[in-house]
Formats: structure tokens, sequence, C-alpha cells
């Protein structure tokens, strides 16, 4: 089986979680800065056998796309084109920031700690794969 890359797309960071080959865990791989992004994905394809890349899309809580959407819908021509026989899924990212912010509270890491931007976005990521996984078992 192929893994699931999940993208939660930022202006700035990019966090990115990978399934294992079983597509059974997710777990975080790493934040890219967003203007390496492509150069990133293209050498981890290279890599890896990956299958499916989910990418966030973010909607207000009325569903109307967010002021972010441009940007990612951006992103995503540019990734069709780079990457064109690779599946692509779109997916609710809402409160995934808020999700990973409180999983940091819980899980006892210092203020300090929980201030890292970029460990929000890589656990955001992950939280978004983990949510299409328990979906797809359903």
């Amino acid at each position: 089986m192929a893994r699931v890359l999940a993208i939660d797309y930022g202006q700035k960071r990019t966090g990115i979680a990978v399934t294992d080959d079983m597509q059974i865990i997710a777990s975080g791989l790493t934040t890219v800065d967003t203007p390496k992004l492509l150069d990133f994905l293209a050498d981890y394809f290279a890599k890896e056998n990956v299958g499916k890349v989910l990418i966030g899309e973010p909607k207000q809580m009325n569903n109307e796309p967010s002021q972010s959407a441009p940007l990612i819908n951006a992103f995503v021509e540019k990734f069709k084109l780079q990457f064109p026989d690779m599946e692509l899924e779109r997916v609710d990212e809402r409160f995934t920031s808020k999700m990973a912010f409180q999983t940091m509270i819980d899980s006892g890491l210092k203020k300090k700690q929980r201030q890292n931007k970029a460990l929000i976005d890589e656990i955001s990521a992950t939280i978004l794969l983990q949510d299409y996984l328990s979906r797809k078992k359903i």
C-alpha cells in the first residue's frame, strides 16, 4: 500500500504528516518553509511511495472559503502541474490549529514550546490526516 501525505498549507510554513505504509497511523513528518514546499515534495515523492495527498481546505463556520483559500487554491494548481499523476483530495481543516494547540497543552508542553508555530502546523497536518484515516474506516 502507498502512504497518504497530508499538507496543512500556510503562507510562511507548511505542516506535513504522513501515514505508515499500511495507512493505519498518521505521524507528523516535518514543517517546511512554504516557498520550498514543491521542491521538498518532489524529493520526498522520489524516495517514498506516496499514493495520495490531502490538502487542507480552510472554511469559515458558515462553510464559505476562508481568507487563505485563494493562496491554497493557487498552490493546488501548481501542485497539479508539477505532479499530474498524484491523487489529490481536499479536506476540511476547520479547527485543526485549535485542536493542535490543545493537544500540545494536554501533552504537557511548556508555554515556550507551545509558541512553536512550526510544531502547531505539523500537529495540525497530523490531525487532518488522522481524521481522514478515521473517516475512511467507517
